[in-house]
């Protein structure tokens, strides 16, 4: 079963400092996925949210780790 964790993040800089920490700290063999996320009805640049994508195919990433880094750019790890 392939696992995506997906990471929130508040904006784009934060999103590409998340996945690059990401890659150094878990050894992913490639960058993550970097998607806007625009916010309901809003179409304003300023009002998106970034998303940094984990694919996980051998669930070897300890979630609570994932959110930690998420945390330290004022992120979150999305529930499954």
């Amino acid at each position: 079963m392939n696992v995506r964790h997906v990471l929130v993040l508040p904006d784009r800089d934060a999103a590409e400092e998340v996945a690059q920490e990401a890659v150094d700290r878990f050894g992913l063999p490639e960058e993550p996925q970097l998607v806007r996320d625009a916010l309901a009805g809003e179409d304003d640049a300023e009002d998106a949210q970034w998303l940094v994508v984990v694919e996980d195919p051998r669930e070897r990433f300890d979630p609570t780790a994932l959110d930690d880094l998420a945390a330290e750019y004022e992120g979150w790890l999305e529930a499954p």
